[in-house]
C-alpha cells in the first residue's frame, strides 16, 4: 500500500481526495480512518467487507 492523491474511493465514490492504492482500487483517507475505527458489530462492516472486495475482483471478468 502506498499513499497517493487522487482517483475514485470505492468505498464513498468521492474523487480528487488523498488516500491508498491497494492492487489497482483507491480507498479516501476519510474511509479508511472510518473502517480501521468500526468494529465488527457495527452496522456498516459488511457494507465496508462488500465493498472492499473489489479489490480482489476484476472488472469485466
Amino acid at each position: 500500500m502506498e499513499q497517493q492523491t487522487g482517483g475514485t474511493c470505492i468505498i464513498c465514490g468521492e474523487t480528487g481526495r488523498e488516500g491508498i492504492h491497494i492492487v489497482t482500487e483507491f480507498i479516501c483517507v476519510e474511509c479508511e480512518a472510518e473502517m480501521v475505527q468500526t468494529d465488527v458489530r457495527d452496522e456498516k462492516y459488511p457494507f465496508f467487507i462488500h465493498q472492499m472486495r473489489q479489490i480482489w475482483y476484476k472488472k469485466n471478468a
